[in-house]
């Protein structure tokens, strides 16, 4: 059973840090293309970061600079460190998993078949 949970969201003034991570089992983590993806309040959801089985990354524009995403295989953990936030980085955000990443569009969230419940990041001004 594929399970994905989420962690280390919170509430933090603007400029601030934050590191999620997601805790993945129940499939070969190593072999999967994960991603981060978010949902902010009246929007759509977001991908925002992505890494394939060989470790390469793809960003979206606003998170550019700012966000790294890493995983480390030997604890089936994907991780989101997250510098200089933003209040519109406020969201629920999402690990996500898929078989395969997609050449054309890696940060498309109906790429990946399977996500955790999401943890809260609150950023205030």
């Amino acid at each position: 059973q594929v399970q994905l949970v989420e962690s280390g969201g919170g509430s933090v003034q603007a400029g601030g840090s934050l590191r999620l991570s997601c805790a993945a089992s129940g499939f070969t983590f190593s072999l999967y293309c994960m991603g981060w993806l978010r949902q902010a309040p009246g929007k759509e959801r977001e991908g925002i970061a992505t890494i394939r089985s060989d470790g390469s990354t793809t960003y979206g524009d606003s998170v550019k600079g700012r966000f790294t995403i890493s995983k480390d295989k030997a604890k089936s953990t994907l991780y989101l460190q997250m510098n200089s936030l933003k209040p519109e980085d406020t969201a629920m955000y999402y690990c996500a998993a898929a078989r395969f990443c997609s050449v054309l569009s890696p940060l498309w969230p109906s790429n990946y078949g399977t996500h955790g419940q999401g943890t809260q990041v609150t950023v205030s001004s």
